[in-house]
């Protein structure tokens, strides 16, 4: 018997141990939500059809080179809307060679010939469905690397709704939201082009063939230089290798220094090589920032310039190192939760919760007497336990959370009355009190551990279709379950049993 209980001494004292390990200093090692910490709460839409202008772009440009490599004469490929493209004035005597290379170079999109050379081409919809998912995948992944830049500590991302398009951004302790804004919602599409002209108007640049026009900055009459450039980047955003903030060595100005990846510097290099004295054109989402002229030949690094402010410069190289957005975001929801409210949170969640502890403890303590010590130290536990167990998984604690905590309190009661009850009755029946507790606790037992699982079954649904502070509920009353039944079962009989154990005979119980 001696042997029994020491064995299960050192298993509790081991629990005891971890669990304070585990969340001490607590300021440190237990993670507040965002209504308790305060921050940023944002609610995005990825606008998926972005992502799939461009593959149908893409497609477009790339069937287009392939066919003038083959000799496939075409007279034009056009966007019919997101996912479809219609090719015009295809040779009709080429049509199985049209089809081989559709199936070879573009399996995921299906092809219909319609009259006189004319061809429908649309994106299979598994294919479409596959690329709005890993285009919010992507946005999530681009978003994480921004947050964490940022130095954002323990931020949720996570995909939102039951669409899949929306994406739950919480900044907790984060407090500047126009720069979070800022920081994350911007598309980061850099691209290096050759500028052919310049000129106040799109008009004046209509007849350039081969180019894009792109706004630029106003000049100091406010009026907009626009720019002809190729269509084709020298470099984009996901040649770059990294990107930092800087000084420009001349004005010391704030700049953005970049290195890219070998295969770009190459190509780089040669662009830059055959295009001594012309403009080069910084195009970011959309606009020309600046168009310096090449004044020699440029290799693996270079400089970014414009009108940037220190943090605006930080902020483009962090964007520029995460990588660009797949598609554009709009946001439909902001909350902002201030650390003050956050605090008189947590105070009324803690005068709760001690409240509710002390009522407890005072009940037990009048009604079952002596045997009610054993309890409330079960209870005391399994507190710790779930505490230590929040901070250990890293789990964030929310105000729900601390209601899940209070809601742990009053089951982990009701487990030991159920015992208690039990007890009495065998002990009523005649049972010696060694006999009644044993019957007991055996007794109850699958009555406590029923009572659990169903309510663990309702945490999981709970957790899985819930969110943010749904989960962080679903997540302290699964914890708070869990240890529940350790307290109650194990513990609470260990103690009985420590107790009573050095006495050869028990005349009396005091519950």
């Amino acid at each position: 018997m001696k042997k029994n209980l020491r064995w299960k001494a050192v298993l509790i004292l081991a629990v005891v141990a971890g669990c304070t390990w585990a969340f001490y200093p607590p300021e440190e090692k237990i993670k507040l939500g965002l209504d308790l910490k305060g921050g940023i709460h944002l609610i995005m839409k990825v606008n998926t059809d972005d992502a799939i202008v461009a593959v149908t772009r893409e497609v477009a440009d790339n069937l287009s080179e392939i066919l003038d490599d083959e000799s496939i004469q075409f007279v034009s490929i056009d966007d019919v809307e997101p996912g479809k493209l219609s090719v015009e004035g295809l040779d009709i005597n080429e049509d199985a060679a049209f089809r081989r290379i559709m199936e070879q170079s573009f399996p995921a999109w299906d092809v219909r010939s319609l009259t006189g050379g004319s061809w429908q081409l649309e994106m299979r919809p598994p294919d479409l469905a596959i690329l709005q998912d890993d285009t919010v995948t992507q946005a999530i992944e681009t978003i994480r690397r921004r947050v964490d830049a940022l130095g954002v500590a323990e931020p949720v991302i996570a995909p939102h709704g039951e669409r899949g398009s929306q994406i739950l951004v919480q900044l907790p302790g984060f407090e500047d939201v126009a720069r979070a804004k800022e920081v994350i919602k911007s598309t980061a599409k850099l691209e290096l082009r050759i500028v052919r002209s310049a000129g106040l108007s799109e008009e004046q640049l209509s007849q350039t063939s081969g180019t894009e026009i792109f706004p630029g900055e106003a000049d100091e009459g406010g009026n907009v230089i626009y720019y002809a450039l190729d269509r084709v980047p020298v470099i984009t955003g996901r040649d770059l290798k990294n990107a930092s903030p800087g000084r420009d060595q001349e004005t010391a100005s704030p700049d953005i220094n970049f290195t890219l990846k070998p295969e770009a510097a190459s190509k780089f290099r040669s662009a830059t090589q055959e295009n001594l004295g012309q403009q080069l054109a910084i195009v970011l989402d959309g606009s020309v920032i600046s168009a310096p002229t090449i004044q020699g030949v440029i290799y693996d690094r270079g400089q970014i310039t414009g009108n940037f402010t220190a943090e605006s410069a930080y902020d483009l190289s962090l964007k520029l190192r995460s990588g660009a957005l797949p598609a554009s975001l709009e946001y439909q929801e902001e909350r902002t939760v201030g650390p003050s409210l956050g605090a008189d949170s947590i105070r009324s969640g803690i005068t709760a919760s001690a409240l509710g502890l002390a009522s407890v403890v005072l009940f037990i303590l009048l009604y079952y007497r002596l045997s009610g010590v054993n309890a409330v130290v079960a209870l005391m536990l399994n507190l710790l336990i779930l505490v230590g167990a929040l901070a250990y998984f890293s789990a964030t604690l929310t105000l729900p959370g601390i209601a899940g905590v209070i809601l742990t309190i009053g089951m982990g009661v009701d487990a030991n009355v159920l015992i208690f009850e039990r007890i009495k009755e065998e002990m009523r029946s005649g049972k010696t009190p060694r006999t009644a507790i044993s019957a007991g606790f055996g007794k109850a037992f699958w009555t406590i551990f029923d009572a659990n699982v169903t309510s663990l079954v309702a945490a999981a649904i709970l957790f899985q279709f819930g969110t943010g502070p749904i989960q962080g509920f679903a997540v302290t009353l699964s914890i708070g379950l869990i240890s529940n039944m350790f307290t109650a079962i194990f513990v609470s009989r260990f103690i009985f049993d420590l107790v009573l154990g050095g006495r050869r005979q028990v005349e009396a119980l005091s519950i």
